[in-house]
């Protein structure tokens, strides 16, 4: 005698939530429903077996995304009743079409019972089913605008409307539904990015801080104007023509921005941070660098994008003009400058740093020729640009740590730091153990 079990259910009836249960085997290990039979097993003959086995398949086949009927076989049997046997489903989670991917639309087997899912388990269906890229798996969020999307594709001339959601990648293959690409790109994204400005080159005391939401497109806008107003520009007259100094160039903030924006895993729940204080600009997205890539790769120019569809999206809107260029051109609008930008690189984060031009331009620079010197006489050497990297990043540096960075003795310290001394490369202020080097 049959029981209910895992894979085996009992309907006295064609009731109206036949859907779930057909859902919750199709999301598990795949079962078979008799309907007809009660819960003590005995059948419960159906009267217009043929008008019921007509309802039940179109309901199963109108009600339940992704298409589930491959995964179906139906048996009207000769007593009476019918059954329904549900394979394991290829495209999980399958869900009801009225409910969409929640809790309330996606059920699994539990025992005899067919309950709902978690949003973890169905995080995890989704990703089973879709692969690994986040812009490619269904969104869980299904209610999405796009109208800032849709006012910028129309200001590039472009069309964006549901016939070209499926190429774009907003709605994916099997059940047209809306991508994590999508969501990215409506206003219900709920990824942000937060900017902070800093009183000290520590970054320990705040001035000002916002955070940008929305679709990313407005996050972008928002995000490059207030980075825009930190963008000081102290001007000065060479006779009746005015020079302008910006701090940092815009169009380096504008790749930096981009590039945050662009390549960040979107996996992670955490915003994009922008640190600016009176000495540099900060970039921090999470996500490092690829797996086959190394810093060297990225600053050559080689550019494997984690997002993309997104990336063809930016470069469809002509954000950016080609994978692999926006590291190289930042590095380009430095090129003229002491200070250059700098790239930081962690398992799960990416760092680019932007130096104010003008605190850099505020400190002496390296004379490169002499009279009655030669250039190499004050070009500093690999050592000595070691230690200048150091104090500009830590404001000072003593004897200990120096031998520290350079790993060379106390005798061989000194006497790199009195050539420095001798070169104006650093400055020295007090004695013994209080004894540090500075920028002059």
């Amino acid at each position: 005698m049959l029981h209910e079990s895992e894979q085996i259910e009992f309907k006295s009836e064609a009731i109206p939530n036949i859907c779930k249960s057909v859902i919750a085997f199709a999301n598990s290990n795949g079962g078979k429903l008799y309907i007809g039979i009660n819960d003590n097993g005995k059948i419960n003959k159906l009267t217009d077996i043929d008008d019921i086995y007509t309802r039940i398949t179109n309901t199963i086949r109108d009600a339940i995304l992704p298409d589930i009927t491959m995964f179906i076989r139906y048996t009207l049997d000769e007593q009476g009743f019918i059954i329904i046997d549900i394979a394991e489903g290829s495209a999980k989670p399958y869900y009801l079409k009225a409910k969409g991917l929640k809790s309330s639309g996606v059920f699994i087997r539990q025992g005899a019972s067919s309950v709902p899912a978690s949003q973890d388990q169905i995080r995890q269906f989704i990703k089973l089913s879709d692969g690994d890229s986040y812009e490619a798996m269904r969104s869980l969020n299904q209610e999405l605008s796009f109208t800032t999307a849709q006012n910028i594709f129309q200001a590039n001339k472009l069309e964006f409307d549901e016939s070209k959601y499926t190429n774009l990648g907003l709605r994916n293959l099997k059940d047209k539904q809306f991508t994590n690409l999508a969501l990215l790109i409506s206003e219900q994204c709920q990824h942000s990015i937060k900017a902070a400005v800093f009183e000290d080159n520590e970054n320990t005391k705040f001035q000002a801080h916002r955070e940008f939401t929305g679709s990313i497109f407005q996050q972008l806008e928002n995000a490059f104007s207030f980075l825009m107003l930190c963008n000081q520009n102290p001007s000065n007259f060479s006779g009746l023509t005015r020079n302008d100094n910006w701090d940092y160039p815009e169009e380096a903030i504008r790749e930096a921005l981009l590039n945050a924006i662009i390549h960040r895993d979107y996996s992670y729940s955490g915003s994009i941070i922008i640190n600016v204080n009176k000495q540099a600009m900060e970039f921090i997205s999470l996500g490092g660098l690829l797996p086959g890539l190394s810093l060297e790769d990225i600053q050559l120019g080689i550019s494997q994008p984690r997002n993309g569809k997104l990336a063809e999206i930016f470069h469809r809107l002509k954000f950016i003009e080609s994978y692999g260029t926006g590291i190289r051109r930042i590095f380009a609008l430095y090129k003229d400058s002491y200070a250059k930008p700098k790239i930081t690189v962690t398992q799960h984060a990416f760092k680019i740093t932007l130096p104010n031009l003008n605190y850099s331009n505020n400190h002496p620079k390296i004379t490169l020729a002499a009279e009655t010197q030669s250039a190499s006489a004050y070009y500093p050497n690999a050592q000595q640009q070691k230690v200048l990297s150091y104090v500009r990043e830590h404001g000072k540096i003593t004897d200990e740590e120096l031998q520290t960075l350079l790993d060379v003795k106390r005798t061989r310290a000194y006497l790199i730091a009195k050539e420095m001394l001798n070169k104006n490369l650093l400055a020295v202020q007090g004695r013994g153990l209080k004894k540090f080097y500075y920028l002059p």
